[in-house]
Order: structure tokens, then C-alpha cells, then sequence
């Protein structure tokens, strides 16, 4: 195995990104009433191993041959990264990993672990063999920007791999990413400030958008490709005439829809993925099978066919306090059958 890192891109003046569109923080706005639409979770995974507020952040990895073989990589915080298949059965743990976000695209995942690097922040870089589903660590990348939150994105313009690490202190960095065998190099390309605390991303190939979240504010829609600059516009706030009751947390996107982790209302906003219009809220209720939704940090999605369990794919959220029906005690995570969602919301 190999690593090497470039020399990091200058950073961008905080005065130039924040000159560009500002929403005031303020306390959420009372129109983010409690959603009118519930849906219930088919399946939820084993409970993390740690207890406490330990389990964070989901992504999807639809195998590229079975469907039905396609696995959740999930992070507990508190010191490992969890391989979960779609019956929820933990098929893997990997300890010495304190990532809080995970993401991921083709057979590379990356998870940002905020306690890596004396506490500056490192990149997990891994990758998944279809075979046997399981994840082998390659490299970790230090980063400036105390690694917290983490999204990824493959450009449709140049086809190369980038990652987005971002931090509580509102520093965010992009990097390009290339594996080739065992070897990986990281080269930082873009870093600028975004304001108060971030974490939350999801980085849209359809659209070569970057969403994130700046938790006590809102949802801002950057350029993602490394070129973009720090022009920003909003998707929504935690503000006035905003949806979001903070803290704005997970953004995920499936089909035609967005979805944002409303977590002080323990819900789940909708827009249209092109448009990007509001189009309302639902949130996760105790089923048959799991219970629901509460405090969520990360989600992920897919339209994709995952087989006779999510036919027509799968929303998962964090479940921050995790009951009967189904497991209970430490945190976990709940999916759903994307159709529960689509039936109300279309996409």
C-alpha cells in the first residue's frame, strides 16, 4: 500500500463566502408543525455496540451483480465502523474508527473520524469487495478541517472521485481522491469557510450540486466540482418562512426527491430534486416490525431495485433513541421502503 498527499489548495476568505447570501439564525420557525405524513421501517439493523449517542451516519452500497446482496456501511461514533446487510444482521465490525459521517461511491467508502490525527481530523479511506461484502482499510488521509461530517461525489465532467469533509467549526474542504490497487492519493483542491457549524452534506451527480447543512441555519446549494468558487444560494432555513427545525442534519436525495434530517422536530423535509420546491414532511412511526425515528443525525437513499425486500429502494435514518417493537437499547438504524415515502411525495 501507498499514500501520498499533495500540497493543500489555499484556503478562500471567509469575507467572500459569507458576502454572498446570509439567513439569520434564529429559533426554528413555528410553521415546521409536526408532519402530516408517517411511514413505518420494514427492518431495523442491530444495535451499535457502544451506548450512549454512538450510532451516526448510514450509506447505501448497492452490490453492482445481486441486488439483494447490497449492504449499509454505518458509523458508531464511539469507535467502529458497521457492515449491516438488508435483513439488518451485522456482517462486519471494524473498531479503531471514530468516524461521525460515512459515504461512499462505486466500491470506495470513506468515513470522517474527527478524533484521528491527535484530533485535527482524518479520512478513512476503504473498499468494499463485492465477493464478500466486506471492507478493507487502504488509507487515512489527515485533513485541516477536524473531519466531522463527510459526503462524496464523482464528477460527470472530469469522472474523478472527490470527497467533502467538513468540520463544527463551518471549514469546509473538498479533495480528489484516486485508488488505483492498494494505493491512494489525496489532493486537496478547495477549501473555504460555510459560517457557524456544518455536517451534514450530499454531493449530486444529476445536477453537479453540493448541498450542506449548516445546522442552525439551513440547507445551502454550492457548485460542486472544484472549480465552482463559494457562490451559494438556499434551499431552506431553520429561519423564518423556513421548514427546518433545527438541527438541519442528514441530506440525502433519491429518484426526483431531497430529503434533509429535520431533527428538532423528528422529521424528514421533501424537495423536488430539480425544482427544488418544497414539497412537505413526513417522519418514521413505531410499526409492526421496528419503532421510529427520533433526534436523527444521518440518512441515506436509493431508488435503486435492492431485491425482494426494497423493490423500489430503501430510506434509512439513525434512530437516536431505540425501542420495542423490534431491538432495544443502544441506537441503530431503521429502513424503509422508499415506496412508503414515494406514495405521498412521488420522485
Amino acid at each position: 500500500m501507498s499514500f501520498t498527499s499533495s500540497v493543500r489548495a489555499a484556503a478562500l476568505p471567509a469575507a467572500a463566502v459569507l458576502a454572498v447570501l446570509a439567513v439569520p439564525a434564529g429559533p426554528a420557525h413555528a410553521a415546521a408543525a409536526a408532519a402530516a405524513v408517517s411511514v413505518t421501517a420494514s427492518v431495523e439493523t442491530a444495535p451499535v455496540s457502544h451506548s450512549g449517542d454512538a450510532a451516526d451516519d448510514p450509506a447505501i452500497w448497492v452490490h453492482p451483480t445481486d441486488p439483494a446482496k447490497s449492504v449499509v456501511v454505518a458509523t458508531d461514533k464511539k469507535g467502529a465502523l458497521e457492515v449491516y446487510d438488508l435483513s439488518g444482521t451485522r456482517i462486519q465490525r471494524i473498531t479503531g474508527d471514530y468516524g461521525n459521517n460515512v459515504d461512499l461511491r462505486g466500491n470506495i467508502v470513506i468515513s470522517a473520524d474527527d478524533e484521528a490525527a491527535g484530533g485535527n481530523g482524518a479520512m478513512h479511506v476503504y473498499r468494499i469487495d463485492p465477493a464478500t461484502r466486506r471492507l478493507q482499510r487502504l488509507a487515512d488521509v489527515p485533513t485541516e478541517v477536524t473531519a466531522h461530517g463527510i459526503c462524496l461525489y464523482t464528477s460527470p465532467v472530469s469522472g474523478k472521485l472527490y470527497a467533502f469533509p467538513n468540520s463544527t467549526s463551518g471549514r469546509v474542504e473538498q479533495w480528489e481522491i484516486a485508488v488505483q490497487g492498494d494505493a491512494v492519493t489525496a489532493t486537496s483542491v478547495r477549501l473555504w469557510d460555510a459560517g457557524s457549524a456544518v455536517e451534514g452534506c450530499y454531493a449530486d451527480e444529476t445536477t453537479g450540486k453540493l448541498y450542506l447543512g449548516e445546522e442552525d441555519v439551513g440547507v445551502w446549494v454550492y457548485g460542486a466540482e472544484p472549480n465552482a468558487g463559494t457562490g451559494r444560494t438556499k434551499l431552506d432555513s431553520t429561519g423564518s418562512g423556513g421548514h427546518i427545525t433545527a438541527d438541519t442534519e442528514g441530506i440525502t436525495a433519491a429518484g426526483n426527491r431531497i430529503y434533509v434530517s429535520s431533527q428538532g422536530s423528528n422529521d424528514f423535509t421533501v424537495y423536488d430534486r430539480t425544482s427544488r420546491a418544497y414539497l412537505g414532511r413526513f417522519s418514521v412511526s413505531n410499526g409492526t416490525a421496528a419503532d421510529d425515528c427520533e433526534d436523527t443525525d444521518g440518512i441515506d437513499a436509493t431508488a435503486a431495485n435492492l431485491g425482494p425486500a426494497f423493490p423500489q429502494g430503501v430510506f434509512i435514518c439513525q434512530d437516536g433513541s431505540n425501542g420495542a417493537p423490534g431491538t432495544s437499547g443502544n441506537q441503530n438504524f431503521k429502513l424503509v421502503p422508499l415506496q412508503r415515502i414515494t406514495s405521498h411525495f412521488g420522485g
